[in-house]
């Protein structure tokens, strides 16, 4: 293990090897490569719990917005796992006049219907009955 005066007295970038002119303690040899040995590190790590939350919450989004878009209301469920959607992670539940939840993903919402495995993909419309913008 290195001990503190050794750490201290680094003469080569941790990035490009080139000579660290300058002060003692320096590990970088301009900004440009400590920005770039910050990045590669970051990629090693794992991401955490909120960004892969996060990350399958905008996933599950974008397909429900590819099949709106395309006018595909009715859904198996076996299509949208194979497309990647994750029936674990969404925005809220909402419930609807019979006490049945739904599911909501941002403005989207799946609705279970009888036959099971299907689902009726909706969007939110707000208390005037206007459609939500689509972004």
């Amino acid at each position: 293990m290195k001990s503190k005066s050794e750490s201290a007295n680094i003469t080569r970038c941790l990035e490009c090897g080139k000579k660290l002119p300058g002060r003692l303690g320096q590990k970088f040899c301009n900004p440009n490569c400590k920005s770039a040995y910050h990045y590669k590190n970051s990629k090693l790590k794992e991401p955490s719990t909120f960004v892969r939350v996060e990350n399958q919450i905008k996933h599950n989004r974008r397909i429900l917005k590819q099949f709106y878009l395309s006018g595909k209301l009715l859904l198996d469920k076996e299509i949208l796992i194979n497309e990647g959607f994750d029936f674990d992670y969404f925005t809220h539940i909402g419930k609807d006049k019979a006490g049945k939840p739904f599911y909501f993903n941002f403005e989207f919402s799946l609705h279970e219907l009888k036959d099971k495995g299907k689902y009726r993909l909706e969007i939110w419309q707000d208390k005037k009955g206007k459609k939500k913008k689509q972004g």
